[in-house]
């Protein structure tokens, strides 16, 4: 018969009866992962992995807040992604944060999500340098951890208080597979504040379960992100972390979303204090000591 001839299957035939299992496997999946309606707040949310979270809750009909003190990156967010909300904030001050969680209860009455993501990348790692023992810099050590822990402390706390009054809630911090094993690739600083975020996850969930808030942390290995300012690395800088990763190539930042919904939404009600890497299988093998970019 020809592919004109071809008739199609009556509803209650084959046909019908697929239509009809997809229809259903649709409601169920719209229903497990819903955040329709949802107070999301995302710090560092103007580029990156923070714009890649907002994108897909946005999407998904979520209320997204983007903040982030890069004033041109939130308006460049802005023009990509107009249904977000967005504002200036550096987490590194206690105050800002608190102010700006403030406002966004004082206007929706609730939070619902926390994205704990603002991070900065200052330094180099001892697979670069001399390393801590022959070279400090005071200042930017202090600012690594002003911003990468210091920020998420800030962040985490100002979220707990009013998904607390809720009975409810869900905090997600960005940490990094360098807060779960040496790397030589990163500076001091930053290992120490990302391994100092992944206890602090866990301390957090043991703390807010009694509040049914739950924490959970995201632990990237290498994407092709802008942190640090250095913008996209050269190209002999992602060969040499084709070596580095068993799937062979860095991640895209919108690779990090299926997991940012998972965390969002109801389908992960009975997680917390975890730690998920998303790292193409980086952690799997030992990092070579040698530079990278």
């Amino acid at each position: 018969m020809a592919a004109s001839q071809r008739c199609a299957c009556p509803a209650g035939g084959a046909g019908g009866q697929r239509a009809s299992r997809s229809a259903d496997a649709g409601a169920v999946l719209a229903r497990v992962f819903d955040v329709a309606g949802r107070i999301v707040l995302v710090t560092g949310g103007a580029s990156g992995l923070g714009l890649a979270i907002a994108r897909v809750l946005a999407e998904c009909g979520a209320r997204v807040i983007i903040a982030d003190r890069d004033e041109t990156r939130l308006a460049d967010a802005a023009r990509s992604l107009p249904e977000v909300e967005r504002a200036v904030l550096d987490v590194a001050d206690p105050a800002a944060v608190d102010a700006l969680v403030d406002s966004v209860v004082d206007r929706y009455e609730r939070l619902d999500v926390a994205f704990a993501n603002a991070g900065i990348a200052a330094g180099r790692g001892p697979g670069d340098a001399a390393g801590l023992l022959d070279t400090f810099d005071l200042a930017l050590w202090q600012q690594v951890l002003s911003v990468n822990l210091n920020g998420v402390v800030h962040t985490v706390r100002a979220a707990a208080r009013p998904m607390k009054f809720q009975r409810g809630g869900s905090i997600v911090v960005t940490a990094s597979t360098a807060g779960l094993r040496q790397d030589p690739y990163v500076s001091y600083s930053y290992v120490v504040a990302k391994a100092g975020v992944v206890n602090l996850v866990r301390q957090a969930a043991l703390d807010l379960a009694r509040w049914q808030v739950r924490v959970n942390a995201i632990a990237p290995g290498p994407f092709r992100t802008n942190l640090g300012g250095d913008g996209p690395r050269r190209p002999e800088a992602e060969a040499r972390w084709a070596t580095a990763v068993p799937l062979g190539r860095m991640g895209d930042p919108a690779e990090i979303r299926g997991l940012a919904l998972l965390l969002a939404s109801p389908a992960s009600s009975f997680m917390t204090g975890a730690v998920y890497p998303v790292d193409g299988g980086q952690l799997l093998q030992s990092p070579p000591l040698g530079p990278i970019g």
